[in-house]
């Protein structure tokens, strides 16, 4: 094994009870108390990147999604 590889399992969906890995990455802040370069960051599965975006773009925090590939 070399030192780049992990035995750790795969990032999982941040949607309530989802154990599907994570293939989305959801880029967010909230206003009131992130200054406007801070990034937070929820993890979605396909089934999920939907629902989580709208969440967040209901109350101004999305910024952006991008592809999400686990470190190996």
């Amino acid at each position: 094994m070399s030192a780049e590889q992990t035995d750790e399992p795969d990032p999982l969906c941040s949607a309530k009870g989802c154990t599907a890995p994570a293939r989305h990455q959801l880029l967010w802040n909230n206003p009131k108390i992130h200054t406007p370069d801070r990034r937070k960051v929820w993890l979605a599965c396909d089934e999920h990147e939907e629902h989580l975006r709208t969440f967040l773009s209901a109350r101004g925090f999305w910024k952006a999604t991008e592809p999400f590939t686990p470190r190996r």
